[in-house]
């Protein structure tokens, strides 16, 4: 299993340093506080805040490496797999709507559909050890994202893509890691479970998922303590695998569960049930007729070329279903390589797939396993059991986040590093899907604020033609 390096959090003040083991001591006993019923959900701070400087618990090398001793020896022994989960709310099919993560408040949903489009972010592996500063880098550039002129245009929501803390998914950390990062983000937030979130060390005295279902699988809004006193409510998931239905898309969240290679979603220690679910997810998706964007969301990769290894089996699984119903997905989004990774899958048909990999949302980039590769690249030429997966571009220097557009004829998946600055509003990488035909096409932008722009543009224009001090232009 990789280790994931981790050092206390730097800049911290006289003060805080003096109240250190207070902190800890406060965060040790967090788990043992009542969660707080309010019924209605709560997003960001009423205020801004600055970022912070330091995290309220220093993680600790001491701690990570003698549980990561540990887990080698029940690897070399054999005995690390894949570990069950609590099986979800909702039957067969678990379903969560926009409008349940509202709170019940449809006319915001309504909103989205007369606008006539929907955008969300998602990232993933985005709690870090070593500090606040690159976390809160991705998450103010996220939330610069909500400053507007048009309506359609601002996010409604952040479908994490697992790894919400490191490293073993401690309740300890959630706040430095998750509620402090996003205390003025102004939308719900959702996530799928990476492995770090359901691996539990062996040392602690804890239950796999535990943190991770209480923060994102509550059964009502609540404020949990590991809020730490922030306003944000825990989310309404109805277990580790659902499907979530918003304008113009549907989503389908799975767990790949805790090795480190590969991503596992049904197997003998865990079950069948996500396979039922998925069959039963796209079963209703071609009942219904549905046209709107369709999309699989996990933490592990189908295909990389990072230090993690491709999921074959998840895949081949998942295609086993998608050939069986004759519905495929307009994308799949992914985690785990702590960088950006974009492929084309394309299949026999002619139809493309983009798989997506966003895993630099905050805990230490990493560099491909091949220095300079050149995109695009063809990773897996077309065969008579394969199909043709080409790696068409790549960050794996900066942290960043995916912004994602859907109306009701294209998907647009694009990629903003954070580095570029909160004023910077062209992506370094996009995508995008025409709905009907399954074909990479060029995005044909939202024309509904048009009117507005043109004026601007208007303005700027009539001004620079006017005549300069010394007859200059």
């Amino acid at each position: 299993m990789k280790r994931e390096k981790s050092k206390s959090g730097g800049g911290k003040s006289p003060q805080a340093r003096a109240n250190a083991s207070v902190v800890a001591d406060q965060a040790a006993s967090t788990h043992r506080s009542v969660d707080r019923n309010i019924g209605y959900p709560v997003f960001a701070q009423p205020q801004p805040t600055p970022d912070p400087t330091y995290f309220r618990v220093s993680h600790s090398n001491a701690s990570d490496a003698a549980a990561y001793k540990a887990i080698d020896a029940l690897n070399a022994a054999h005995k690390l797999h894949a570990l069950p989960f609590p099986t979800p709310r909702g039957g067969v099919e678990p379903r969560l709507t926009m409008t349940d993560v509202l709170g019940g408040n449809d006319a915001i949903v309504q909103d989205i559909v007369t606008a006539g489009q929907l955008v969300f972010h998602s990232t993933g592996d985005c709690g870090s050890t070593r500090g606040p500063k690159e976390q809160n880098a991705v998450t103010d550039k996220m939330v610069s994202d909500f400053n507007e002129t048009r309506r359609e245009e601002v996010p409604q929501f952040n479908f994490l893509l697992g790894d919400i803390v490191y490293s073993f998914g401690e309740v300890t950390y959630y706040y430095d890691q998750f509620y402090e990062p996003y205390r003025d983000y102004p939308a719900p937030i959702l996530a799928v479970a990476g492995n770090h979130d359901g691996m539990v060390s062996p040392l602690a005295h804890a239950k796999s998922l535990e943190a991770f279902l209480r923060n994102f699988c509550a059964e009502a809004f609540t404020v949990t303590p590991e809020a730490g006193g922030l306003s944000r409510t825990a989310q309404v998931q109805p277990g580790v695998f659902f499907t979530f239905e918003a304008p113009f898309v549907r989503i389908i969240a799975l767990y790949s569960n805790t090795l480190e290679d590969p991503g596992v979603i049904a197997d003998a220690n865990v079950g069948n049930s996500q396979l039922a679910f998925v069959e039963a997810a796209l079963k209703r998706v071609k009942a219904e007729k549905y046209k709107g964007a369709l999309l699989f969301l996990d933490h592990h990769p189908p295909y990389t070329v990072s230090r993690h290894g491709w999921s074959i089996e998840l895949q081949k699984q998942l295609d086993d279903l998608c050939n069986k119903t004759g519905v495929w997905p307009h994308a799949f989004l992914s985690g785990h390589a702590h960088n950006y990774q974009r492929f084309t899958r394309t299949r026999p048909d002619g139809s493309q797939i983009p798989y997506v990999v966003c895993g630099n949302g905050g805990h230490n980039v990493q560099k491909l396993n091949i220095s300079g590769l050149r995109a695009p690249q063809i990773i897996q030429n077309a065969a008579r059991n394969a199909d043709k997966i080409v790696l068409e571009s790549y960050d794996d220097t900066n942290y960043g986040y995916l912004r994602v557009i859907v109306d009701d004829k294209q998907l647009r998946i694009e990629y903003h590093p954070a580095t570029d600055g909160k004023d910077t509003k062209t992506p370094d990488d996009f995508v995008t899907v025409n709905l009907a035909t399954r074909m990479l096409e060029h995005y044909v932008a939202n024309d509904l604020g048009m009117p507005a722009a043109a004026a601007q543009i208007g303005a700027l224009q009539k001004d620079q033609a006017k005549p300069k001090k010394g007859g200059r232009r």
